[in-house]
């Protein structure tokens, strides 16, 4: 049986992990420490943690100036509020002065479920690749978020990461090693590459299976690393396949499936289907249902590799 963590419990491992070993870090929280799994850092290293309350701006703002003094602060909220509520001052005080200060957001996508459309982050990763000297990584799996979150520490300046509320299934073999910036080939393909990240990667490999029942051959890349994104990876993976489907709990406007989208335009253009949450806002609902309701399931992955290679098809008639 493939098991299952949520990332957000794995960041709290992680964080306590990295405060054995690390004096500097310090970590923050916006009075979510329970939901974000700060907590646990907070049980361990009580006067390493701050809960700054609901004033995430303020947060931003302290999490800056603890960098500034030698700390190596990890700053922790519901991703609608970290890149939403905070995002001037992310840009402002972390960003343009290049600190290190790492912003590690939970709850994100519209599997955070019954809570609804407002708390449903599907705009975050748009808002953080944007701004100069932020790193965005949206692991796929516990064990990828504890190397993320070790990576992460040991890197210089501003980082976001991205984790959820649901338990996800292990993805990552046990010989599997993080790199920020460095797509993982989980399998080629031949006809088609499927570019996933975050939970959407078990859905990729779920509909890889699906299309080898039918004959198809469809390769699978968890792209953890949004930015800065594996153009390498990418444009290899379109020279092979000649077809290229994106795959993110995301906007499809802005996130991977854009990104991916400006690689393929400026150095091989080749056929792309994104399958995203589409220009809406997100809805209340059970998550498994959500990820059917906008179209994020392993079958609609599917139906969008038979699209991208019709449209193969078609460029070569």
């Amino acid at each position: 049986m493939v098991s299952k963590v949520a990332t957000r419990d794995a960041y709290g491992d992680a964080l306590v992990s990295l405060g054995k070993k690390r004096n500097d870090v310090v970590v923050l929280d916006a009075d979510l420490s329970g939901s974000t799994k700060t907590a646990k850092f907070a049980k361990v290293f009580p006067d390493r943690f701050f809960n700054i309350g609901i004033a995430e701006q303020d947060m931003m703002g302290t999490a800056a100036g603890l960098a500034l003094g030698g700390k190596l602060p990890f700053v922790s909220t519901f991703a609608v509020f970290a890149t939403g509520r905070a995002w001037e001052q992310v840009r402002q005080s972390i960003c343009y002065p290049n600190l290190n200060v790492k912003i590690v957001a939970s709850h994100a996508g519209v599997t955070v479920g019954e809570d609804g459309g407002s708390h449903q982050a599907i705009e975050d990763i748009a808002v953080m690749r944007v701004i100069p000297h932020m790193t965005v990584i949206v692991p796929a799996d516990g064990p990828e978020t504890l190397q993320a979150i070790e990576a992460v520490a040991e890197y210089k300046g501003p980082c976001y990461v991205r984790t959820g509320r649901n338990k996800v299934p292990t993805v990552c073999g046990e010989d599997y090693k993080f790199q920020i910036g460095k797509a993982h080939i989980i399998s080629e393909g031949r006809d088609a590459a499927i570019i996933a990240t975050g939970i959407m990667v078990a859905e990729a490999m779920k509909a890889r299976d699906l299309l080898k029942a039918e004959g198809v051959d469809a390769g699978v890349i968890n792209m953890s690393t949004i930015k800065p994104l594996d153009a390498e990876a990418v444009v290899s993976a379109a020279k092979r396949c000649g077809a290229i489907v994106t795959a993110e709990e995301h906007s499809i406007i802005g996130g991977l499936g854009g990104a991916v989208a400006e690689v393929l335009a400026e150095s091989f253009p080749a056929p792309l289907v994104r399958v995203g949450v589409k220009d809406t806002f997100g809805t209340s609902g059970e998550g498994e249902g959500l990820m059917k309701h906008f179209g994020l399931s392993a079958a609609d992955i599917a139906t969008a590799v038979k699209s991208v290679l019709a449209k193969k098809r078609s460029t070569k008639s």
